[in-house]
């Protein structure tokens, strides 16, 4: 065992000590060390939970044979940093997941994992972490809030961010607004629908790094500490066994997790983090595998925000497991944490609803829920939810309007400047330039909430797993870089086909190069996390990893 080089021989009796001092007992030092990194905090209400799943992993390593220690792991909650300043610090600290996990389990030398987190880039984080280590480690996800409920409608936290477009258009009172405010978040968990959060437990799922069912389970239900309990119990056989993550997150199972992505529509931002994963796995990934397989695997279930189902529904109609059953066909039968193979999981499953997820002969659309578009707006691709874009928005040709940031842009939209049919620009809000490529669920939100059906919006930044419409991220080389978007001026012609899945800037070379003459990118004055992350990180389309 990895933890006998902190425990073992009379060298080690000053750790040993130290170990003690825990309440380690001698027959406990013969056992397997666990680390259990718990991102925990009162301030995420996917993450406020998590304590008491914590305990009952615990009870599970513990029973199983096990010795547990936990330790903590930061947080954001994407929700409450959107739209100002702080949404620059949600991407990069997904590397700081990563780093503190890396840290604490080489400097501790346990012998397995069990990650708890719930939100955006904690569980990307977490999964880095643990094909970077390479130690058995299970992935516990934490479940998604119940919906909220208001006048006979469900809701969700989308249903705010869109109220707020429709004050602006003046179809919503501040009063109602704050009425839907105070309902529509009931309790703990990820925001309801399949938003980022939620799409990359699905993910952490599909490519067998939780136990069967974990995803769609919600936060509250008792079935989650079950489940909390089981991972704790899983952990113990992988460390005998030496099943470690690279065993588990393979080209295969990457390829599997991006046909249940495209099955299920899920967020643009599981794009970033499966490259980001695999790339710490050594695996390859690049942006045509998702072109590829979204052509291959039909979108077969309608979750919000695009359709009406909550995670929620999807729990009750069979979950993840269910969803593999209708994608049996296109599956390769990987390992799992759970110790069956992907396809014995989905033979055992019962889909339990049809409606919420279809079979493959009656499909939402015949193509994945996702897209990658390249042209020459964007020569390295871009991304879209073509789950969330109207059928008739999927062909678009109209004016740019341009905004170096989200901020002017957001103030645009709310003073109705932007007129239907024009294609709004939103640049240096890539991984450099920004820096860390926040997302733009407010704009989008308020472009839905003020009633806009012909506009289209593209960014080099990113766009929360809630956006829906016609709104295309991603886009690289960004503009910080000096990418073709960096020189596009007020009334350009923009072409969007998501049919031919391209997006091209219709200005000739000529011009473009002319207009590049003495371009500099803005300067920012940055410091600390910043600073260093817009020195090292990547392109989006590869992951925005940091080099």
């Amino acid at each position: 065992m990895r933890s006998d080089e902190v425990k073992s021989g009379y060298q080690r009796a000053p750790n040993r000590a130290l170990l003690r001092s825990l309440g380690v007992t001698d027959r406990e030092m013969g056992l397997p060390f666990i680390g259990i990194a718990n991102a925990y905090n009162t301030i995420v209400p996917g993450h406020i939970h998590l304590r008491q799943l914590a305990e009952k992993v615990k009870e599970g390593i513990a029973a199983a044979g096990g010795v547990p220690f936990e330790f903590g792991v930061i947080g954001i909650c994407d929700g409450i940093a959107m739209g100002h300043e702080g949404m620059r610090y949600s991407l990069p600290s997904r590397e700081n997941v990563a780093d503190s996990i890396e840290l604490m389990a080489q400097a501790h030398r346990f012998d397995g994992l069990v990650c708890i987190g719930t939100c955006d880039k904690i569980v990307p984080g977490m999964l880095m972490a643990a094909v970077r280590c390479n130690i058995p480690t299970v992935v516990l996800t934490g479940g998604a809030m119940l919906s909220g409920y208001q006048d006979g409608k469900d809701l969700s936290l989308i249903d705010i961010f869109e109220g707020v477009g429709k004050v602006a258009a003046g179809s919503m009172t501040e009063d109602a607004l704050c009425e839907l405010e105070c309902c529509a978040m009931p309790g703990c968990g990820s925001c309801q629908g399949l938003y980022t959060a939620n799409t990359m437990a699905c993910m952490t799922e599909a490519l067998g790094m939780s136990l069967p069912g974990c995803a769609a389970t919600p936060a509250v239900d008792a079935g989650k500490l079950r489940i909390a309990r089981e991972s704790g119990e899983a952990i113990i056989p992988l460390v005998k066994k030496q099943v470690t993550p690279r065993d588990i997150i393979t080209k295969k199972s990457l390829r599997n997790a991006i046909r249940v992505d495209m099955a299920l529509g899920g967020s643009t931002n599981t794009v970033l983090h499966l490259m980001a994963i695999a790339t710490e796995a050594e695996v390859p990934l690049s942006l045509e595998d998702f072109s590829t397989l979204a052509e291959e695997v039909p979108h077969i279930c309608n979750m919000q925000p695009s359709g009406p189902h909550s995670m929620q529904t999807l729990h009750r109609a069979g979950g993840i497991p269910a969803v593999q059953k209708q994608l049996e066909p296109y599956l390769d039968n990987s390992p799992t944490v759970s110790g069956k193979k992907i396809l014995e999981i989905a033979k055992s499953a019962v889909v339990r609803d049809e409606e919420v997820i279809r079979p493959l002969k009656k499909p939402i659309s015949t193509t994945g829920g996702l897209r990658v578009l390249s042209g020459s707006l964007a020569p390295d691709g871009a991304v879209v939810k073509s789950a969330g874009v109207p059928k008739e928005m999927w062909k678009h040709t109209g004016p740019a309007r341009v905004f170096d940031g989200e901020g002017p842009a957001m103030k645009a939209i709310l003073a109705k400047k932007i007129k239907e049919g024009d294609v709004v620009i939103v640049r240096y809000e890539g991984p450099r330039g920004a820096p860390g490529m926040p997302e733009m669920l407010s704009p989008t939100s308020a472009l839905m909430g003020l009633g806009y059906k012909k506009v289209v919006l593209i960014t080099d930044g990113r766009f929360s797993g809630g956006t829906r419409g016609p709104c295309i991220g991603h886009v690289a080389p960004e503009a910080a870089v000096g990418g073709p978007i960096a020189f596009v001026r007020d009334k350009d012609s923009i072409s969007v086909d998501l049919h031919a899945k391209t997006i091209d800037l219709q200005v000739s070379v000529k011009e473009i190069n002319q207009r590049k003459k003495g371009w500099k990118p803005p300067e920012k004055a940055l410091t600390g996390v910043l600073a260093r992350y817009a020195k090292t990180v990547e392109q989006a389309n590869l992951g925005a990893v940091q080099r």
